[in-house]
């Protein structure tokens, strides 16, 4: 995979909100590439949400919904049947948290938002690496292979 759309079911939507607001992580092919993500992922899905957030939103949010006062890079809410079809879920990344770990490891921003793209669409397809003794963590890496090569 090159992150080209696998046959773009035009029905399907990914929609990609906030980025607009961290003019470093501008990536015109994000978009496509995610949709190549969950077409290939969750072929059954009607609709995928991305929010890309600044720390103090991301701490809000880990605050509230995993009692954890601190930001993080990721968090990802499953979704579920909905009168307009299959939402696979919602994933939010702050943008500062990954920019930070992308200079830790010496690698392209863009390619650590891909990063937790995957592993936001895993944990909405029900993936869990807390619980899973290491499932999860062997799934994605073999996907990284396939997915971010490019990166």
């Amino acid at each position: 995979m090159n992150g080209a759309p696998s046959g773009g079911d035009p029905a399907r939507r990914c929609d990609l909100a906030g980025l607009g607001r961290f003019p470093s992580a501008a990536d015109p092919a994000l978009a496509g590439w995610l949709e190549t993500l969950v077409a290939d992922l969750a072929p059954d899905t009607d609709s995928f949400a991305v929010r890309f957030v600044g720390d103090r939103s991301m701490r809000h949010l880990n605050r509230v919904f995993r009692d954890k006062d601190r930001t993080t890079d990721v968090l990802s809410f499953p979704g579920g049947e909905t009168p307009e079809g299959h939402h696979l879920g919602d994933v939010v990344i702050s943008v500062p948290q990954a920019a930070r770990q992308a200079a830790q490891r010496d690698e392209p921003l863009g390619r650590e938002l891909r990063t937790l793209l995957l592993h936001g669409v895993l944990h909405c397809l029900g993936h869990d690496h807390e619980t899973d003794d290491g499932e999860m963590e062997r799934l994605e890496r073999r996907l990284r292979r396939r997915y971010l090569r490019d990166a």
